[in-house]
């Protein structure tokens, strides 16, 4: 891990305090009712979406790609959004300036994605944050971008996560074990100082190459402007969540890219030695344009077994 200077910690932890306190009250769950469609492809690979949520002026709707030819082994899991999901979203709302410490007003809205009928991984639900100015860091991260959390753990047990449970600091402390957690990344938090936790998210942790935060951490002719990252939370002694967090023009840009690897961006993660609970874990996540099937995909792929 290259070394980096603790005097980025308070931005940090803004960043990790702040990413989802006081999303807005339009969170948007999909009905658990409705069939849900099933697509065979000629690779012998099969995905089977979950129900459909509206979002902009499309539709989001959860994914996951099995393999035939590894006795229907899930590979891939997702988030497929239609062309007009991009279109027509929740605009910035007017901040009020100055007071507070500035995580009353975060402007973010919610939407819950339930797994697809056939799962076969540890995640059981997508929660889809629409951030259209952005979140802390200033000048980092406030552009308009999604966060797409897959969470391990039920909706019920994410909603216990509040600074009101009296143990929730230590259960913010209670960090996952060394053989858990993916080389490079860190909760950037300074030496005696308390775990920042989100309510109902937990503690997040970040790869401390990511280019966006270079400048922060130390090392400015490192530094290019955010369009992707991929963020790993943790409570009460393990990971509960990932989470890619992506521009909507970066997005967007999947369609009109010049090449199919840019059209398919596939981005290799760190992986932790062991998981819990054990399942598939994804090795890489994909942001992709599919002209075929007229969808953006935003997925965890290469999925490994983790015990």
């Amino acid at each position: 891990m290259r070394s980096f200077s603790f005097s980025a910690a308070p931005a940090i932890v803004a960043l990790l305090t702040c990413a989802a306190v006081g999303a807005c009250s339009d969170e948007q769950s999909a009905s658990p009712a409705g069939p849900t469609d099933v697509v065979t492809l000629p690779t012998g690979e099969s995905r089977q979406y979950g129900v459909s949520v509206t979002l902009g002026n499309g539709t989001a709707r959860t994914y996951i790609l099995f393999d035939k030819r590894q006795q229907g082994r899930a590979i891939e899991l997702g988030v497929a959004l239609s062309p007009a999901a991009l279109e027509g979203l929740p605009a910035p709302m007017n901040m009020p300036p100055g007071g507070g410490d500035g995580h009353e007003h975060v402007d973010s809205h919610e939407y819950i994605l339930p797994m697809p009928q056939q799962n076969g991984t540890p995640f059981k639900f997508l929660e889809l944050d629409w951030n259209p100015q952005g979140h802390e860091i200033p000048g980092i991260y406030t552009i308009p971008h999604f966060d797409f959390h897959f969470y391990t753990i039920t909706q019920a047990e994410r909603d216990l996560i509040l600074p009101t449970d009296a143990q929730f600091q230590q259960k913010a402390d209670n960090l996952p074990p060394a053989a858990m957690v993916p080389q490079f990344y860190s909760t950037l938090t300074p030496p005696n100082v308390p775990t920042p936790a989100v309510p109902k998210m937990g503690v997040h942790w970040i790869d401390v190459r990511s280019p966006e935060i270079q400048a922060l951490l130390g090392h400015p002719e490192l530094a290019k402007p955010f369009t992707t990252t991929f963020i790993y939370g943790s409570w009460n002694g393990r990971f509960t969540f990932v989470e890619p967090m992506i521009t909507r023009d970066f997005i967007l840009g999947r369609r009109t890219a010049a090449t199919a690897a840019q059209r398919d961006s596939v981005i290799p993660l760190p992986m932790g030695a062991q998981a819990s609970p054990a399942g598939m874990y994804p090795a890489a996540y994909r942001i992709a344009w599919d002209a075929a099937a007229n969808e953006y995909r935003i997925a965890l792929t290469q999925l490994t077994q983790k015990n």
